[in-house]
């Protein structure tokens, strides 16, 4: 690894591009070449942790130099970064999901994973943190004490959509409270002090959709893990909260033989899982912001089944995602 890599970051202001400069800061494996995703930002002052620096415009000159390409959205300025970036033939690490069904793609998580891809393959995708998460937790417990069935209800944050859900959920709130009409260009419906099962009709991405991703998603990198005869796929559901961000899931597990509380504690903790204990507070998407790999907690056996048990996951969407992207660059470069 060398630290002179440069590293073209497309999309740096959108919440997945400061979380990327806020890691690569903390990491100084690489520089990061900041691309504004509208041209209108080119120019403008930026910071890569302490360090001040400057937006460029996305175009071919940018990519100059660089051994690795990020993109962390926009859809267009996306779009633009896969197409220069195949001109230059450079590779592209995805933490947006756009190159997904390019044939020479691959899905991606390195927290997940048991070894490297085929060296020549060019588009890297960062799996859906969801699927990462549940990836994560599955496979170690499943490791330790085999894993017959499981059923995971996952409620999705408003940053999955980007700033712009982010602003609508909280605009959304503000109107609500003023008694004003309540904006609904991404969900197509009250999102705020409320829970979705659908979006409206005329919303640009459905949860349906957004579901069958994680369930895909999540196939793959279980089948990727090695373990043997694999961790049987859980059964999903997804759900629209009211909550900015980070995703909470209530996961229902049976096993062969429910061992105790204490040694699913202990099965379950890692450098990636921070597990609470009964004499700590649950986890909590608020407490997690900021955090990488995933926090559980509130482990209780199921009073209906004598050999299944409740878990309490939360992870930190944004930062997973970025933090899976970072490793790969990191062994890109």
């Amino acid at each position: 690894m060398t630290k002179t890599a440069t590293v073209a970051l497309v999309g740096s202001e959108t919440l997945l591009g400061r979380e990327v400069r806020d890691l690569a800061a903390n990491q100084g494996a690489f520089a990061l070449r900041l691309l504004a995703a509208d041209h209108e930002q080119a120019g403008t002052l930026a910071r890569v942790g302490d360090e001040p620096a400057i937006m460029e415009e996305l175009k071919a000159e940018s990519f100059e130099g660089a051994q690795v390409v990020v993109l962390a959205g926009p859809v267009e300025s996306g779009k633009r970064g896969l197409e220069l970036a195949e001109q230059a033939g450079i590779a592209v690490v995805d933490l947006t999901g756009l190159a997904e069904d390019f044939p020479d793609a691959r899905l991606r998580a390195p927290l997940v994973e048991e070894q490297q891809p085929e060296a020549d393959c060019r588009i890297h995708v960062i799996a859906h943190p969801a699927a990462v998460a549940l990836a994560l937790f599955l496979r170690r417990l499943h490791a330790h004490e085999p894993v017959l069935r499981a059923v995971a209800q996952i409620f999705a944050p408003a940053s999955e959509h980007g700033r712009q859900g982010v602003e609508e959920l909280q605009q959304q709130t503000v109107n609500l409270l003023s008694f004003k009409p309540l904006p609904q260009k991404i969900f197509d419906a009250q999102a705020s002090f409320n829970m979705l099962a659908r979006y409206g009709t005329d919303a640009p991405q459905s949860l349906e959709e957004a579901e069958l991703r994680i369930e895909r998603h999540l196939a793959t990198l279980l089948a990727l893990a090695g373990d043997g005869e694999g961790v049987p796929l859980p059964s999903l559901r997804l759900v629209q909260a009211p909550v900015f961000h980070g995703y909470s899931m209530s996961v229902w597990v049976e096993f062969e033989a429910l061992p105790g509380v204490e040694a699913l504690e202990s099965s379950l903790s890692s450098p990636e899982i921070d597990v609470r204990g009964a004499d700590f507070e649950p986890p909590t998407s608020v407490g997690q912001a900021g955090q990488g790999g995933i926090a559980v907690g509130a482990i209780a056996p199921d009073r209906n089944s004598s050999e299944a048990c409740w878990f309490w996951l939360v992870a930190d969407n944004v930062r997973l995602t970025a933090e899976n992207g970072v490793a790969v660059v990191r062994q890109l470069v």
